[in-house]
């Protein structure tokens, strides 16, 4: 599944399906082509600077998110607020370090208020998006709630259903594991919500480790009970109901 995108001309075209020699200057050229974007009108919105992504170039294990928050947008780093350090920490309870894994987003720069990014800035961002997990040709994509999910797995079904189940896709030209997970923002407002993503998240070393499986033939997930789905809806607004769900 590639992210269904038009292909203007300023952009770079995706060709590659094996990580090249220099995976880190090939993102810093992306970067550059990048430049100050102004492809859609979040730069008239009030974005202070381009979210590109950080992490290992050479990673196996990809997450993309949404979009930048309010303390990325300030940071210029992806998943740095309270929900990232969240992220951080469960990443090294699995054994790894947030330095061993890329993290990005589907666009590069905050809508304003959280909304949902709309089809004409994922139009003009998700190639970058599609650039970059062909460069680092990671084996697993893990989607971050339910926005990054849907639009990753090119399929409408919710991130409450689909969560810690893995799906064989193709993203950037290579054949890779998407692994959908709650967005940890969610854990943050919802009481045993932690428990679900950390039983999602322990499964992550087997399946960077392992062939790409049918999902028909993968373990059900954990289930999210009615006391994991209870949650504050006033907290929870900052940070977009529609995101994690």
């Amino acid at each position: 599944v590639r992210i269904s995108t038009p292909s203007p001309a300023a952009l770079m075209p995706v060709t590659t399906s094996v990580r090249p020699t220099d995976p880190d200057a090939a993102l810093a050229s992306i970067r550059t082509t990048i430049g100050d974007c102004t492809r859609c009108k979040l730069h008239t919105l009030g974005r202070k600077q381009i979210v590109f992504g950080v992490g290992n170039p050479n990673a196996d294990l990809m997450f993309v998110g949404e979009a930048p928050g309010a303390d990325e947008d300030v940071q210029g780093e992806p998943f740095v607020g309270r929900a990232g350090q969240l992220l951080t920490k469960i990443i090294e309870a699995i054994g790894l370090q947030r330095s061993d894994v890329y993290i990005a987003n589907v666009v590069k720069c905050r809508p304003p208020g959280n909304r949902d990014p709309r089809p004409e800035e994922i139009a003009a961002c998700s190639p970058f998006l599609e650039t970059q997990l062909d460069l680092i040709a990671p084996r697993v994509v893990v989607t971050l709630g339910n926005f990054a999910t849907k639009l990753l797995s090119g399929k409408p079904l919710g991130i409450t259903r689909v969560h810690g189940v893995e799906q064989e896709v193709v993203l950037g030209g290579n054949r890779v594991l998407l692994f959908p997970l709650f967005h940890p923002a969610a854990a943050l407002y919802m009481p045993r919500m932690l428990e679900v993503l950390e039983a999602d998240f322990a499964r992550l070393p087997d399946l960077i480790g392992r062939t790409p499986v049918d999902p028909a033939t993968a373990a059900a997930p954990a289930a999210a009970s009615d006391d994991a789905l209870s949650f504050d809806k006033t907290a929870i607004s900052a940070v977009g109901f529609r995101t994690l769900f």
